[in-house]
């Protein structure tokens, strides 16, 4: 008897459905095609004993199962719910006319409860678009699923609920989410304020500046300074998400399994990968692709804490997705494409000793090793860093000061006023949504400088002996800074405020 299921697949954030097509006739033997991997070669075992401890069996005869497409290749264990009520119906020890209207997907475990997967989002989402009347999935995937809002989403505990709901027709408990009001009721200040901040005024106003223009930051700071605590309190500034946007998290972070009970996400993800990262891990890939971290920061904040220990084919890799906002990786057989469009964060000391800038300190390295040091960081990677600003230790009198900073949500405001400017801006625009996306052409057209301003930018760069690639990175800056004050213009103010944000370019830092 020849009996169809369904499950999915998950390449990239998108999800394909994969028909499950099981054939049991004369003969003894068991026989899984269509490329299945090692995990879903062994399912047979996991399947046969919790059948067995529930009060089923394999059949002994010859069971041919195809997964289609058959030339691409599934992965992973969340096919054994599927297979094994393939196996159940075809060999009529259950009743299930309606087998084939759902989607269903998990791991068994050998007592025949079911296990998390990953992907339950993107999977839903395809589901819905291919007209299944619902998704059976592990109970601890069932809130994610359910973000989904036009299928039925049944979370179960054990293939028991399973074979008693197609075949004696004992209801599912159906988990329901509003996802608007799900959406807007997480909307909540992350856990890190600027009100706990001590001093460091200048820092605050340049965070406030790269968070109102999306702007990659480098901080420069000897240790201790504070670099990092002010690195982990830039969400809490940033405009809250989307819904559009939220689900997009979402869907990565399901991708490698970092969502199920949570459902869905609001808050915008902060990734603070080790300098020990390679840079697989670092933009995705693998023999079987998954997300990197610059693709689980999309939407939020990558953070990268002592920029220089990273190994520099790690950063270089990174070049690219900064530029794009998107991360390809190409296999032989297929190609996969993640969103990375994140706010990169890098931290480090000026040189190997972390006190090159600070006036009361021995200096301790040589000249060679500060330029063996900040050689790490390669020019390309400067290029694409709108904003390097210098952190000095807080003196012990602001340390000590009892009152409270600016509080994470004034800043924000101002924040949100300024990017709602870039929205008007923009709207004619599909990629440019910020003025850090703004390109060579686009800076020309929104960055427009009187001469007075011109004749400033000219002299500052000629004295402080900026680089080329200062110019435009002060342009947008400059936008962003306008923008704050609510100018349709770019004058002189903002321009040489601008400049201060350029530390690295100026002479004595990288040769």
């Amino acid at each position: 008897m020849l009996i169809k299921v369904y499950g999915s697949a998950v390449f990239g954030v998108e999800a394909t459905t994969v028909t499950v097509e099981v054939n049991i006739d004369k003969g003894i033997g068991y026989h899984l095609v269509g490329l299945p991997d090692n995990a879903i070669k062994e399912s047979n075992y996991r399947i046969a004993a919790a059948l067995q401890n529930n009060g089923y069996k394999i059949p002994g005869k010859k069971i041919t199962i195809n997964m289609a497409p058959a030339d691409l290749r599934k992965e992973g264990s969340a096919y054994d719910l599927t297979l094994a009520l393939g196996i159940l119906s075809a060999s009529s020890q259950i009743k299930s006319p309606e087998i084939d209207k759902y989607l269903i997907m998990g791991e068994l475990s050998l007592d025949g409860t079911v296990q998390p997967i990953k992907g339950a989002l993107p999977i839903a989402i395809k589901a819905q678009e291919e007209g299944f009347k619902g998704f059976i999935l592990p109970k601890q995937n069932a809130k994610e699923a359910a973000i989904v809002n036009k299928l039925e989403v049944y979370g179960v505990e054990n293939i028991k609920q399973v074979i008693d709901f197609f075949d004696n027709n004992e209801p599912l408990e159906q988990t329901v989410i509003d996802t608007r009001k799900e959406f807007y009721k997480q909307l909540e200040f992350p856990e890190f304020d600027f009100s706990d901040v001590r001093g460091q005024e200048s820092i605050k106003r340049c965070m406030e500046i790269a968070a109102s223009g999306g702007h990659n930051i480098i901080l420069i700071g000897p240790p201790g300074a504070g670099k990092t605590m002010l690195a982990k309190r830039l969400p809490s500034i940033l405009p809250p998400m989307t819904l559009h946007e939220a689900l997009e998290t979402t869907k990565i972070h399901s991708v490698v399994g970092k969502v199920k009970d949570a459902g869905l996400m609001s808050q915008r993800p902060f990734r603070s990968p080790h300098h020990t990262i390679s840079d697989v891990a670092l933009v995705g890939g693998g023999t079987y692709p998954q997300p990197g971290e610059i693709s689980l920061a999309h939407n939020g904040v990558l953070f990268l804490d002592e920029l220089p220990e990273f190994k520099r084919s790690v950063l270089e890799v990174m070049r690219q997705p900064l530029e794009d906002r998107d991360v390809t990786i190409s296999r032989a057989k297929f190609t996969v494409t993640y969103p990375s469009s994140f706010m990169l964060v890098a931290s480090m000391n000026p040189s190997p000793g972390g006190y090159f800038n600070d006036p009361d300190a021995p200096v301790t390295s040589s000249p060679a090793e500060m330029q063996r040091y900040l050689g790490k960081i390669s020019g390309p990677l400067l290029d694409r860093i709108d904003i390097h600003i210098e952190v000095t230790p807080v003196p012990f009198d602001k340390l000590s000061d009892e009152r409270k900073g600016e509080s994470s949500s004034a800043i924000r405001e101002r924040v949100m006023k300024a990017r709602e400017l870039q929205t008007i801006r923009f709207a004619d625009l599909d990629k440019v949504h910020y003025n850090a996306q703004m390109n060579t052409k686009q800076i020309r057209e929104y960055c427009k400088l009187d001469t007075a301003s011109k004749e400033l930018l000219k002299t500052a760069m000629e004295r402080l002996n900026l680089s080329a690639r200062a110019y435009d990175r002060i342009l947008k800056v400059a936008r962003t800074i306008a923008d704050l004050s609510n100018d349709e213009a770019i004058n002189g103010t903002h321009i040489s405020e601008a400049i201060q944000y350029r530390s690295l370019d100026r002479e004595g830092w990288l040769g």
